[in-house]
């Protein structure tokens, strides 16, 4: 059976915090990414990365969650 792409479900991004995505880096970047893809101005992705670098790991993930947990699954 052959159907439309708006017919296929939205599928999250997927983080593995252990792996090599789930480093702060990576999470910075991609949040970065995403910020630009959902159109927010970039002092709002700057804002988010100055908070993500304010403390450490656990809020850096906390703050991400917070901000792209509709769109991204992190896994520990």
């Amino acid at each position: 059976m052959i159907k439309s792409r708006e017919e296929m479900p939205p599928r999250r991004l997927e983080v593995d915090l252990q792996g090599p995505g789930g480093n702060a880096f990576a999470l910075m970047g991609l949040a970065r990414k995403l910020g630009r893809e959902l159109g927010w101005s970039q002092e709002k992705c700057n804002a988010i990365a100055r908070t993500m670098r304010m403390s450490n790991y656990e809020n850096l993930i906390k703050t991400f969650d917070e901000f792209f947990g509709d769109y991204v699954t992190l896994y520990r």
